[in-house]
Order: C-alpha cells, then sequence, then structure tokens
C-alpha cells in the first residue's frame, strides 16, 4: 500500500537554475514561467522524495483536451513528467518547443 499522498501542495518561492529567474510559487508551480524548465525532485506531486535532483527540459508540447501539456525530461536520469501549462508561462516558449519534434 502506498502511504504517500498522489498530490501535496507546497508553496515555495524559488530560483531556477536555469535562467536564473526568481519564481513565486503558488503551491501548485513546477517549473519556471519564463523558461518552462524544471527540477526533479518529487516522485509524487510535491513530496520533494526524488534524490535525482536534475534540471528538466522542457523537450515537448501536447494538447490533452484544452490544455496545453509540457513534457519534461531529467537531463540526469531521463525520466518523463507532464505537467500542466500555468496562465503566467511565457506562450511565446511554448510556441517555440512546440515547433520541435519530441526526441525518444
Amino acid at each position: 500500500m502506498n502511504l504517500h499522498k498522489r498530490f501535496q501542495r507546497k508553496k515555495e518561492d524559488f530560483e531556477c537554475e536555469q535562467c536564473g529567474f526568481f519564481v513565486r510559487g503558488n503551491g501548485y508551480t513546477n517549473h519556471c514561467p519564463k523558461c518552462l524548465w524544471s527540477k526533479h525532485v518529487d516522485i509524487n506531486p510535491g513530496d520533494r522524495q526524488e534524490s535525482c535532483g536534475g534540471l528538466m527540459e522542457p523537450v515537448g508540447i501536447e494538447l490533452r483536451g484544452r490544455d496545453y501539456m509540457i513534457v519534461h525530461r531529467c537531463i540526469s536520469c531521463n525520466f518523463e513528467r507532464r505537467n500542466k501549462t500555468e496562465k503566467d508561462d511565457d506562450f511565446n516558449v511554448i510556441l517555440k518547443i512546440s515547433e520541435r519534434p519530441i526526441k525518444s
């Protein structure tokens, strides 16, 4: 039995390790709204239990219903996770990423 919750809300501010932008977290923030990079820190969203800690590159964009999903891939261990875009995300960056094919 999994004793961990599938989602844990953590309201944390952080400085993006990719571009240096200061991000004000809202409890659901999991990537930088400026460059869309993330960090591999969670096993389940918000738990901060992943020891990898690698940067997660936004390697693609998928449309799921009406939501744009960012495909993040860890540059240290190749783990992939999909995350919803947020209203504050730079839409020009979303468009640029969506033009690239997702590499396996």
